[in-house]
């Protein structure tokens, strides 16, 4: 991959920066690799930090004096790795920093079956303080892809004839899971005609080295994310042991007896 520009010149004659992922492909609990490469300008100048990180776009709620709440979209920073201390850079000179960014487990799958998620707005950003001032760059897209027990969640949906609608981070907070972010993914599936009567499906996976938690959600209303309901189902899956269940027949069952409690198929 050739080098993007990231970040424009800092003044007249400043120094500017480029940044270049080895690879633009990730998995959660894995890493990026690249490197920045620092350009002097026509001037020494003095390189007080130099920050990469990941940065996704996350929906939110705002609230007016009058209690009427909008939704806006939010760049939200969710991971930074400081990459050296401060240093001098000479007028001309070339100064390559190579980088390995962790990818936090929560971070949203972006990409699946070579696809990428309508909706998902996520990746690296670089950012440079130099003479006081920061300048930030802009996004250097992340293709993100399932963990392997994501995948067989995922697939188990397309075996019953669900396909993906949209998907987009919320934030805020799922309760009794393991989240740490400041947000969550939700992936909304378009619902088969064997399930008539449910009109949409959504998943939300939370992942840590340990395991990942899964939040099954039925014709969501607002804030219906309370344990208890027969429209939300959670449960855990384990990174080794997933394959030992057969999560189509999981899927069904849990569709077939909230749906039949309530007459819909």
């Amino acid at each position: 991959m050739g080098f993007r520009k990231l970040l424009a010149s800092l003044g007249a004659g400043g120094a500017s920066v480029e940044t270049e992922l080895a690879q633009a492909d990730a998995v959660p609990g894995g890493v990026v690799q690249g490197e920045v490469r620092i350009q002097g300008g026509a001037v020494g100048q003095r390189i007080e930090g130099l920050a990469v990180g990941l940065r996704a776009r996350v929906e939110a709620d705002r609230t007016d004096a009058e209690g009427n709440t909008t939704e806006y979209h939010q760049d939200i920073e969710f991971h930074r790795q400081q990459l050296g201390g401060a240093f001098e850079l000479s007028a001309g000179a070339v100064h390559v920093v190579p980088f390995t960014l962790e990818v936090p487990w929560e971070t949203p799958v972006t990409t699946f079956l070579g696809r990428h998620l309508t909706g998902m707005s996520l990746g690296v950003t670089t950012e440079l303080a130099i003479d006081r001032a920061v300048d930030a760059g802009d996004l250097d897209p992340l293709s993100v892809h399932p963990l392997p027990a994501q995948q067989a969640l995922l697939d188990a949906f397309g075996r019953l004839g669900f396909g993906f609608r949209s998907a987009d981070l919320e934030k805020g907070v799922i309760v009794d899971t393991r989240q740490r972010l400041p947000f969550y993914q939700e992936i909304e599936f378009r619902v088969p005609d064997q399930y008539r009567g449910l009109s949409q499906v959504e998943l939300s996976f939370v992942a840590d080295a340990a395991g990942m938690d899964v939040v099954l959600e039925m014709d969501k209303k607002p804030g219906l994310f309370s344990v208890g309901s027969d429209m939300y189902r959670s449960f855990t899956m384990d990174h080794h042991s997933y394959e030992q269940t057969d999560w189509a027949g999981f899927l069904h069952q849990w569709l077939a007896e909230v749906g039949g409690k309530r007459n819909w198929f």
